[in-house]
């Protein structure tokens, strides 16, 4: 079983086609990598998945339970919203900026969630959001405000309040990408971590030597479709297309 798959997704802004007939298939606790450059449509698949941005055309599925299709522009799935949102509680995002509560502590951010939608008691969801917390590094931060918190902290309290909703597979969507250079390797750090522990994950990243590193396939895309695939030594060591070259040359 996939725990995401996209078949022939295309999605189009007005006349500019941000993604074109794009099929991807996530395996259980594979970490993807989705590198390109700017404009390539990486974070508008991510959110795609994620139902945060809607498809003009194909079919996703999360973990074999049809999400949405379309063809044409036009939805052929009739699905309520209760049923999409128990399809995609198995599903959590991290995004570049933080977007926690201000008026919150780490540890209200944490536990937010899995009260309101997860119905989980204050005590199950405060015990657990320490337990998060803690294995991201922040068991001393747990009622801070994210003001008092570096932005490579607020990164590592949102990666806890997205496990604290137990999803199946993580998307990252560029999640260094707003950091300070120095503390980029403190979430890199994490994400290493939750890749070693198993989780499925799919990450838009220009981070090459993360990509390198931890992934076991990285996804090159370019002016909205998938250029080239292949493991981290075929992408970064025997890239076959001349885009792909230029790319890695551009940023390595």
């Amino acid at each position: 079983m996939d725990m995401i798959r996209a078949e022939n997704v295309s999605v189009s802004f007005g006349k500019l086609n941000v993604l074109k007939n794009v099929s991807i298939s996530i395996h259980p606790q594979e970490v993807v990598c989705i590198i390109g450059p700017s404009g390539a449509g990486k974070s508008t698949l991510l959110r795609a998945f994620n139902h945060l941005e809607h498809i003009n055309n194909g079919s996703i599925y999360i973990e074999d339970k049809l999400l949405t299709q379309h063809e044409s522009g036009v939805r052929k799935l009739k699905i309520n919203s209760k049923e999409r949102r128990e399809i995609l509680l198995e599903v959590g995002m991290v995004f570049q900026r933080f977007n926690l509560f201000p008026h919150k502590t780490a540890l209200e951010n944490t536990m937010i969630a899995p009260m309101n939608v997860l119905k989980k008691s204050e005590a199950e969801a405060r015990k657990k959001g320490i337990e998060l917390l803690e294995r991201v590094g922040l068991g001393d931060k747990l009622d801070a405000y994210p003001n008092k918190l570096s932005g490579g902290q607020q990164q590592r309290v949102a990666i806890a309040r997205a496990l604290a909703m137990e999803p199946k597979t993580i998307l990252f969507d560029e999640p260094t990408s707003a950091l300070d250079p120095e503390l980029v390797g403190e979430v890199l750090a994490v994400m290493k971590q939750l890749a070693n522990d198993g989780m499925t994950m799919v990450v838009v990243t220009h981070e090459m030597g993360f990509a390198r590193e931890v992934a076991d396939r990285v996804i090159f895309m370019d002016d909205g479709q998938i250029a080239e695939e292949g493991t981290p030594e075929e992408i970064f060591q025997n890239p076959k297309s001349d885009r792909l070259k230029q790319f890695l040359n551009s940023v390595l």
